[in-house]
């Protein structure tokens, strides 16, 4: 609006039509300012509040002022209309590099899935197969170890023993395996933070992160995904803190932004989704937010069906959760 109001003037007290060129380069630029309908309405005011000026200024009669500002309607209308594409365009470059985002992190954690099933997948063929056929042989050359006298039975207790041997090596082998099975949500969640834009992401995270169920790292990484998103598309944020932790038992995130916030926390299809996503696994989610603050979300994920969290409090506010140097990492990704 001051813009063009600031044309105006000058094309007042300058007693020329520089006033309706500037008009142009304003509505070049009002796409990035307002929605396109009050955008357009403040066009088509300026255009009809200038004709005036025509009149007073510069001399004209009604209808060649009117007849001016017209041909200036095309103008500025061409330019505003190449201002939306030019934004549209932006956002959508903006939308992609977001989503190429979350594909990464998508990526990153179907290879840990991946991963981790085929180490089981080994280490259960290994139990079951060779396992069970080295404690058969075992069983049966002891046996013969009772039946043989003399050369033999020596030589048949030697075999005895490396059987014995090499089941306890496959045993190790198996425990060794199965010991590191746990999905690396460091490397799962990091792909988020990068080429979000307009967004400075800051993580903070256990240096050794690990979650050993993959049905529980998909919540994670979903929740993840979602607070991300509407960071950038409801609250206007330019900052995002997200701290997690992990005791043992329970996993629990704590986000907040310097967003616009609002008088009440609505609960869309995204915060229903995180909700359910974690109810399924006795989780809770918590969403704090008042006009000019931001908001504040703080969900708990139990690592085991039998852990019940306590009811949480209904309008505490969410605490921040300090951390250790020795023991976390914090990762700052500023906006690109």
């Amino acid at each position: 609006v001051l813009l063009a109001v600031s044309s105006i003037a000058i094309s007042y007290y300058s007693q020329s039509g520089l006033g309706s060129i500037l008009l142009m380069v304003v509505a070049s630029v009002l796409p990035w300012l307002l929605p396109v309908w009050p955008g357009v309405a403040l066009l088509v005011l300026c255009e009809l509040v200038i004709i005036p000026v025509y009149v007073q200024g510069l001399g004209f009669t009604w209808g060649e002022a009117i007849l001016q500002a017209t041909l200036y309607v095309g103008f500025t209308g061409f330019a505003y209309v190449t201002g939306l594409v030019a934004r549209q365009q932006t956002r959508a470059r903006e939308e992609q590099r977001r989503l190429n985002a979350e594909l990464r992190a998508t990526r990153a954690l179907l290879a840990e899935s991946v991963r981790v099933n085929e180490r089981t997948r080994i280490s259960r063929e290994l139990h079951d197969l060779l396992g069970h056929h080295l404690t058969a042989l075992s069983l049966n050359l002891e046996v013969a170890n009772h039946l043989v006298d003399g050369q033999a039975r020596e030589h048949v207790t030697q075999a005895h023993t490396l059987a014995k041997l090499l089941l306890s090596d496959v045993r190790e082998a198996v425990s060794r395996l199965r010991a590191d099975d746990a999905i690396d949500m460091r490397a799962t969640l990091l792909p988020l933070a990068g080429n979000v834009p307009g967004l400075a992401i800051d993580m903070d995270m256990p240096r050794v992160f690990m979650l050993d169920d993959p049905e529980r790292a998909h919540v994670l990484l979903r929740c993840t995904q979602e607070i991300i998103t509407n960071a950038v598309r409801h609250a206007d944020a330019t900052r995002l803190r997200l701290h997690y932790h992990d005791d043992g038992r329970v996993v629990s995130l704590d986000a907040w932004d310097d967003g616009k916030g609002a008088e009440m926390a609505t609960a869309g299809n995204g915060l229903l989704g995180m909700r359910e996503r974690l109810a399924a696994h006795g989780g809770s989610l918590q969403v704090e937010t008042s006009p000019g603050k931001g908001f504040s979300v703080r969900l708990r994920l139990p690592l085991d069906d039998g852990i019940a969290l306590p009811p949480a409090a209904g309008n505490a506010a969410v605490a921040a959760v300090s951390s250790r140097a020795a023991s976390r990492t914090t990762i700052a990704v500023e906006a690109s």
